[in-house]
């Protein structure tokens, strides 16, 4: 199945490029890097070599597609295992 913005939710994210576009810590804004672990509250990406532990509920992230397209998303959708949110109801989107 094609990840598309309606079903971001219920992918696997590792592997995706990703910029913190807004955040409560503005450190953590323009971050950017490939994502390469996930947790239920965090998430890891690597930039420069280095590796990079962001929290979801307090950012709004950029995610880069596959195929090229862009996805805004915010981290409180986010926060949950990665597992669990197949599950996850999500009623405006």
């Amino acid at each position: 199945m094609r990840i598309t913005a309606k079903n971001i939710v219920k992918h696997e994210l590792i592997g995706l490029h990703t910029v913190v576009i807004e955040s409560k810590n503005k450190c953590l804004v323009g971050l950017a890097g490939e994502i390469i672990w996930e947790t239920a509250k965090m998430i890891a990406i690597r930039k420069n070599g280095k590796i990079k532990y962001i929290p979801k509920n307090i950012c709004r992230f950029l995610l880069y597609l596959p195929d090229g397209n862009k996805i805004l998303v915010d981290g409180e959708i986010l926060v949950g295992r990665p597992e669990k949110r197949i599950k996850k109801v999500i009623r405006t989107w």
